[in-house]
């Protein structure tokens, strides 16, 4: 009857019936991943909850979880269940470049996450080593790059910079088109 809820990468929300109160005793939780025992977790816990989110855990993971109520009224048996953590998504997995112009180009990205805060759009001339750099924030998955060269191969480089802190990128190469002759 122990079972898990809203399961992400590096979280869940275990719920249970509630058996104790408050005054008549408390539970005991352990959890860890199925294959290490020695990183098992142990945590004593009020008797009035009934759930608890275990967050900071690994992603793709099985984590087994044992929930003991500890009462001093009447003997509950230990309720156990087993919970894996999606595997981690990574952003940007793809970057797409489209509709190029003279002097501009659309560049796009997927998948969007709620753990990537905003994303960096580096982008310059090949070959070359000026290079801009766009603020896009972590909601969008597209932006417009303008003020560009015709007729030139630009490097772009979209990177994700997670709430965590961490970073991922990933590049591609765009062509503006050749400008009007005149």
């Amino acid at each position: 009857r122990l079972h898990a809820t809203d399961v992400t990468s590096s979280s869940f929300r275990l719920v249970w019936p509630q058996l104790l109160s408050q005054e008549s005793g408390y539970y005991s939780l352990e959890y860890g991943p199925g294959t290490d025992p020695a990183r098992r977790r142990r945590q004593q816990l009020p008797g009035a909850l009934s759930s608890l989110v275990l967050s900071q855990l690994a992603p793709n993971t099985t984590y087994e979880v044992a929930l003991t109520p500890e009462s001093n009224v009447r003997f509950f048996p230990r309720q156990t269940t087993r919970v894996t953590t999606l595997p981690e998504e990574i952003s940007p997995a793809q970057v797409l470049i489209s509709e190029p112009g003279p002097h501009s180009f659309h560049v796009s990205w997927a998948p969007v996450l709620d753990s990537v805060a905003s994303y960096q759009l580096l982008y310059g001339p090949l070959p070359g080593n000026s290079v801009r750099v766009l603020e896009v924030d972590g909601r969008h998955n597209s932006t417009v790059v303008e003020h560009l060269a015709p007729n030139t191969t630009y490097l772009v480089t979209v990177t994700a910079v997670y709430r965590s802190g961490k970073e991922k990128s990933l590049s591609a190469k765009a062509c503006t088109q050749e400008g009007e002759r005149g």
